[in-house]
């Protein structure tokens, strides 16, 4: 197979290399991502993708590509609308697995002194770890319209502040949501689960802002040196896993009838504009909101346990913004100097519009969009802004990557060892297992400033402000 080098930090399998290609494959990496990624399943997963029926542009990996489920994580795809196709694959069973970034008006040294009893109260409020139940077991009509309605329902049922809502991609809701499609299995496993963080890498972290790249842009996001954030990162729950199980297994006996022929079965996939097709989109879009809404309820809950040790202004938190890295959405993107209608998937891969894009709110049109990129818990984390890159489709990576499995990483790294180094490094963790807290030791991710250095060399983000971790809760 032909990999070309077109210049630094991109590759190219072009259209044709393997049987089937509708388009080319690109990958965004430098030359040791790339030794990485040539380890593992990525380049046939993204040439597999490059298959897929109304395909347009390219197929693309993210520096923080690695195999996945269909899909590499890092994989983005964009399809005809409506008539290409749609595949759970591209999207992942986590829907809309993703992150938000909130801020506080204190520094780093103020927290010194509360930090360990603020974390235990937080751990305490915050269900966590894999079949907690939430505060909030919405029943009923009321659960179909957090499925339907997203987070403006949260909001106008007094779960935070009327503002957050423009700093939430899609304003917190997608209007393409079903909850006819929906299975009873989905949403017995939904039902209380909102307002709760889950396990494997979702995490709640506590840090602080260590670096200025762009003074101009840190201001307009609100960012101070030394200023005190805390990330979220959690999705839909045992909800979206469902969602997923469930329409997989009717694409599975569906995707025939429309002559669809699958390279791999994991990228099982039908028209949107199909029954199926349609089902899904509804049922997926019913995910995401549950997930917006879940990282909504969880922030709520943030706040409340904050203003038990700070006061006055200092109890103050806003949002600066929340993004998505496992979804399908309908946008308009620029394709061979015509503007077209698109489903664009991102699976491991953040939405990055740049300046002036008319679906972000005014107060980001002169900057980007904030884009979060989270590294591990013993490293650091990007705020970047998107550029837009069309050869994107305004896309770019979503963290730093795995570079070694889940079950590599138990095997080779001491849970209680990591705690205590971490401990050591000024970094409180609270995690529900040894075991868990091994799978996201920082040795299990790659270095996500040099993942965010491809990113801006190609000019799909570019960084504002990094932070560093001074208290972790892991699921």
């Amino acid at each position: 197979m032909d990999i070309i080098k077109v210049k630094d930090c991109l590759y190219q399998i072009p259209a044709g290399s393997v049987r089937g290609m509708n388009v080319s494959a690109l990958i965004f990496a430098d030359e040791e991502m790339m030794e990485q990624i040539r380890g593992d399943r990525t380049i046939r997963q993204i040439t597999n993708v490059a298959c897929l029926p109304g395909i347009v542009g390219n197929a693309l990996a993210m520096p923080d590509a690695h195999e996945g489920y269909g899909f590499p994580i890092g994989g983005v795809a964009a399809t005809k609308h409506p008539d290409g196709i749609i595949s759970p694959g591209g999207i992942g069973y986590d829907i809309n697995c993703g992150v938000r970034l909130i801020k506080t008006r204190i520094h780093a040294e103020e927290l010194r002194s509360v930090k360990e009893k603020l974390l235990d109260r937080l751990y305490e409020e915050i269900p966590s770890g894999i079949g907690k139940a939430g505060k909030h077991p919405f029943r009923g009509k009321m659960f179909d319209r957090i499925l339907e309605e997203g987070v403006p329902l949260a909001l106008k049922e007094g779960f935070g502040d009327s503002a957050d809502r423009e700093k939430i991609e899609s304003y917190g809701f997608l209007e393409s949501a079903d909850r006819s499609c929906i299975s009873k299995r989905a949403i017995e496993r939904g039902l209380d689960q909102v307002g709760t963080l889950g396990g494997g890498n979702h995490f709640i972290e506590i840090a602080r802002v260590d670096k200025i790249f762009s003074a101009e842009a840190a201001e307009g996001y609100g960012l101070f040196p030394e200023q005190v954030v805390i990330l979220l990162h959690t999705g839909s729950r045992g909800l979206g896993h469902q969602v997923a199980t469930d329409h997989i297994r009717i694409l599975m006996k569906a995707y025939g009838k429309y002559s669809i022929e699958l390279r791999d079965k994991e990228l099982v996939c039908v028209p949107l504009s199909s029954r199926e097709g349609q089902s899904y989109f509804g049922a997926m879009s019913c995910a995401a909101n549950y997930a917006w809404v879940n990282r909504q309820i969880i922030s709520f809950w943030i706040g409340r346990v904050w203003g038990e040790f700070f006061k006055g202004e200092k109890k103050e938190l806003s949002l600066l913004y929340d993004v998505a890295h496992n979804i399908a959405k309908i946008e308009d993107h620029e394709v061979d100097g015509r503007n077209e209608k698109l489903l664009v998937h991102r699976k491991g891969a953040t939405r990055a519009f740049g300046p002036g894009n008319k679906e972000l709110p005014e107060m980001f049109r002169g900057i980007g969009q904030p884009v979060i990129v989270p590294g591990s818990m013993g490293t650091y984390s990007h705020i970047m802004a998107g550029m837009g890159e069309p050869l994107s489709f305004s896309s770019c990576c979503h963290g730093a990557g795995r570079r070694l499995s889940r079950s590599a990483a138990k095997r080779t790294i001491d849970g209680k060892e990591l705690i205590g180094t971490l401990k050591m490094d000024g970094v409180s963790i609270r995690a529900g297992s040894l075991s868990g807290a091994a799978e996201e030791a920082p040795e299990a991710y790659k270095d996500v400033g040099r993942v965010t250095d491809v990113v801006e060399t190609l000019a799909m983000a570019r960084k504002v402000a990094r932070t560093r971790p001074l208290a972790v809760i892991k699921g």
